[in-house]
């Protein structure tokens, strides 16, 4: 495969992507889907931050095309926030401690320093969010209370990238299973995973691969999911391109990127597909596609 720029395909069609960003905090660059579409000036982001001054860094960090609020997005209702003493393990649920002290290198970052009753806001009440294509969650734990309050803006995405737990790592909180449950049932099936899933040893032991590697027990990931390739003649066609643009730039996804823009080509009449697979190749396409 030879990764090249989409708009060298779709020229002057190449979407301009919307991102959705609940749980913006910045950890470290190229840590997010978007970085790859906001290097080629291909995106804008609306996003989210509770904690205040991390949602200052980022406002000061990015230009125009970004905006950053210091909203909890929930599903609406008053809830308690618990702020950690590692900000990126803060949550709408408790440290559920009976089960992180079993593990190395995960009660020493989530002990509860703060709590506060804040007010969620439903992700479809921000008159700022607009028509999106990713809706990218990093919330820990409160994934499903955020789907609740979002069927305008997943009616609307393409892809969703958000983190789902394996274990309860929060009192409480909505595993993997749930959250795929409520995916499906809004249109998305499973990709895969970005990356490698997450874990830790039990205590005493700890991976010869370092300290916060798993022997075994898997804990967390950040999963994939994108329209239902079964139906993705229902999409705008603006809507296929923007799945077939985050498929490619942010995800090096080309097969499924190939195929949706297979469908683009039936539905449309427009020429892509064999562009692309020969830009993708080196070498033309056998033959077109059938379904």
């Amino acid at each position: 495969m030879k990764p090249f720029d989409i708009s060298a395909v779709l020229g002057v069609a190449t979407p301009r992507i919307r991102v959705a960003a609940v749980g913006a905090m910045f950890i470290q660059e190229g840590d997010e889907p978007q970085d790859a579409l906001m290097a080629k000036g291909l995106c804008e982001v609306i996003g989210f931050e509770p904690v205040r001054e991390e949602c200052d860094k980022l406002n000061a960090r990015y230009g125009p095309t970004h905006r950053y609020l210091p909203l909890v997005i929930g599903d609406g209702r008053s809830r308690t926030f618990h702020r950690t003493n590692a900000p990126m393990t803060s949550s709408l649920y408790a440290p559920n401690d009976a089960v992180l002290r079993r593990f190395s290198q995960l009660p020493e970052y989530t002990q509860v320093v703060a709590r506060s009753t804040v007010e969620t806001t439903r992700l479809d009440d921000v008159p700022e969010i607009g028509d999106v294509d990713l809706i990218k969650i990093d919330v820990q734990g409160a994934e499903l209370d955020v789907f609740r309050g979002a069927a305008r803006a997943l009616r609307d995405a393409v892809v969703v990238h958000t983190e789902v737990a394996f274990v309860p790592l929060y009192e409480n909180q909505p595993l993997f299973g749930e959250v795929d449950i409520a995916l499906r049932e809004a249109g998305f099936l499973f990709h895969r995973f970005d990356g490698e899933p997450h874990g830790r040893a039990f205590r005493p032991l700890v991976s010869s691969k370092g300290p916060v590697a798993p022997i075994s027990q898997l804990l967390w990931a950040d999963a994939i999911y994108t329209r239902d390739f079964t139906r993705l003649a229902e999409l705008s066609p603006r809507k296929r391109l923007a799945l077939a643009t985050l498929l490619h730039e942010s995800y090096q996804s080309y097969d499924l990127s190939a195929y949706a823009l297979h469908v683009q080509d039936k539905v449309t009449g427009s020429d892509l597909w064999a562009p692309y697979l020969t830009r993708l190749t080196g070498a033309p396409p056998p033959e077109r596609l059938e379904d």
